[in-house]
Order: structure tokens, then C-alpha cells, then sequence
């Protein structure tokens, strides 16, 4: 017999790359992780997973108890909100992924506000470069910053976000200021590498309708916002940086827009769920959640009073 703690350490394990990283999610050691999986197999007298390579990989039958693990976790899960709905309360636990600079600026402040709110909910924040490559099923609500890739998932938009090019007044002074697109090819330009975007093409639009590309070759890339823009700050190149992330150093004057004609694509933030039918109670409370910081988002608020 199968419990429910057993599928959902099964989840956790397909989930993972490695069994070593299981573990770290599962906050036990990997012998544990390795002794648990042996036990599981044993007693449903298959095997689950194929450890020949350096990463897991599931058997047929693995994969099957995962489809069906999925499900009856989902309908355990549905079952004690539509429970706790009855009572009027929000329980259960929340899974949210997020970019990394936003997700502890805004999204980490606004599940605390959320939990003071539903104190019976619990919640997980994975932060990451690349949230778009997890798998729908290990996350409740996502937040996306730029283009939207899986048409599949229900898009709640959040926020208007421009993306800026900007440099500091230090560089400017050293080099001077780019005054059409394909000069940037002759500075230095810093990439920031994230969401599987070709980030060292820069397309623009001009305010006449004009459109034109550069492949920058940068002096210095990161998959960290907050280190390409400490590397603009002191001077060591041009970015190009969301709203949300330079708004502050913009109206400071610690950054300086360039080429204030020609338009970045946006990259608006939003929201990514499950279809309506599949969402818990907490991931609709949740959702209002966001909305508010939507309507008020504060780099379009601080950037209108500068």
C-alpha cells in the first residue's frame, strides 16, 4: 500500500535532477532519499527509477505512478479546500515561483501580507533565473517577466514593465552616450542573461514606427539582475533593465535613460496559473494578492512623482 506522504516524496523526486538535490528540497540526506526510494520499489516489487546515468531518469513504471501521483494528490488537495471552503477558511499550502530580484523584492513581501491575511496557509517561494523551466505541476501560481512562452497557462497581466537601456553618468562621461542603436556596437555593453531570451540582440522601435536590431558582444554578462546593475552603476557598461528594477536610480540620477526615441520590447509582469477549474482557494486569494501590487506598483508610482 501507497500513502499520500509517499507519493508526494515520489513528486518531490521527479521533480529533482539528482537524488542529491531531492534531498536538499526534502531537507534530509541523500542516503535517506536513496534507503526511502529503495523501500518504495521494494514493496511495489518494481523498479521506479533508472540510476545508470549521471542524472535520474524514470522507468515506464515511474513514470505512470507520477501521471497517477500527480492526480491523486491534486484531488487530496482539491478535497481539503473545497473541506476548509465550507468552513470559510483558507488553508493548505502555496507554491510560488518567481524571478530572483523580484521575487525578493516584491513577491516575498507580498506572501508575508498574504499569510497575516490567511494564517492558516503556508507557502513556498522558489526563486530562480529561469522560472519558466519548471514543470507546471511542482508550482501553484508563477511570476513572468517578458515573453510569455506556454500559451497553455491562464495569464493574469500584474504590471506594466518597460525594459531601459541606461548607463551611468560616469560611463557617459568616459565614452558619451550612444545617440542611435547601432553605436552600441562600438561600447561596452552588459548582458543579462535570463529566461532563455537571446539577450545579446537588442531590437528597438523608434517613436516614427522604425525598427532596427544590434548583437552586442558584452564585456560582462550575469543570470543576476542585481550584479549587471551594480556593474552599470560604477560605470562598466550599458544595460538594459527592467522599470521595476532602475526606476529608483533613474529619478536619483545614479542612471541615465539612453536613446529615449526608441522603445525596448516591454516586458510586462504577470501572473501564470492553472485553469480556473484546477485552482485552490489560496492560489484565488493569492491572485487578489498580486493584483494589489499590480494597481499600486510602486517604480511606476515613484518614476510619476519624480
Amino acid at each position: 500500500m501507497l500513502s499520500s506522504e509517499d507519493l508526494q516524496f515520489f513528486l518531490t523526486l521527479t521533480a529533482s535532477p539528482t537524488l542529491a538535490d531531492a534531498a536538499r528540497k526534502l531537507d534530509v540526506t541523500p542516503s535517506a532519499v536513496t534507503q526511502r526510494l529503495n523501500g518504495l520499489e521494494k514493496r511495489l516489487g518494481i523498479g521506479l527509477v533508472d540510476r545508470s546515468g549521471r542524472r535520474m531518469a524514470l522507468t515506464d513504471e515511474g513514470e505512470l505512478l507520477a501521471e497517477r501521483a500527480r492526480r491523486i494528490c491534486s484531488d487530496i488537495s482539491g478535497l481539503a479546500d473545497a473541506l476548509a471552503a465550507r468552513r470559510g477558511k483558507v488553508s493548505g499550502h502555496l507554491r510560488v515561483v518567481a524571478p530572483l530580484g523580484f521575487g525578493q523584492h516584491y513577491v516575498a513581501p507580498a506572501i508575508a501580507r498574504f499569510r497575516r491575511e490567511c494564517p492558516a496557509v503556508t507557502a513556498t517561494l522558489m526563486l530562480s533565473d529561469r522560472p519558466a523551466s519548471l514543470a507546471a505541476h511542482t508550482w501553484d501560481v508563477m511570476i513572468q517577466i517578458g515573453e510569455l512562452r506556454d500559451s497553455r497557462l491562464v495569464m493574469h497581466r500584474l504590471a506594466r514593465n518597460r525594459r531601459i537601456l541606461c548607463a551611468s553618468p560616469a560611463y557617459l562621461k568616459r565614452r558619451g552616450a550612444p545617440r542611435h542603436p547601432d553605436e552600441l556596437r562600438e561600447h561596452d555593453c552588459i548582458a543579462l542573461r535570463e529566461n532563455d531570451e537571446d539577450v545579446t540582440l537588442w531590437r528597438f522601435r523608434h517613436d516614427n514606427g522604425t525598427f532596427t536590431a544590434v548583437r552586442i558582444d558584452p564585456v560582462l554578462a550575469s543570470n543576476d539582475g542585481g550584479a549587471a546593475r551594480l556593474w552599470a552603476q560604477a560605470g562598466m557598461g550599458i544595460l538594459v533593465r527592467s522599470e521595476w528594477d532602475v526606476a529608483d536610480l533613474l529619478r536619483q540620477g545614479r542612471l541615465v535613460e539612453l536613446l529615449p526615441d526608441w522603445r525596448l520590447p516591454d516586458a510586462d509582469i504577470v501572473a501564470l496559473v492553472a485553469s480556473r477549474k484546477e485552482r485552490s482557494a489560496r492560489t484565488e486569494h493569492f491572485l487578489c494578492a498580486l493584483r494589489e501590487l499590480g494597481d499600486n506598483a510602486p517604480w511606476l508610482a515613484r518614476q510619476a512623482s519624480g
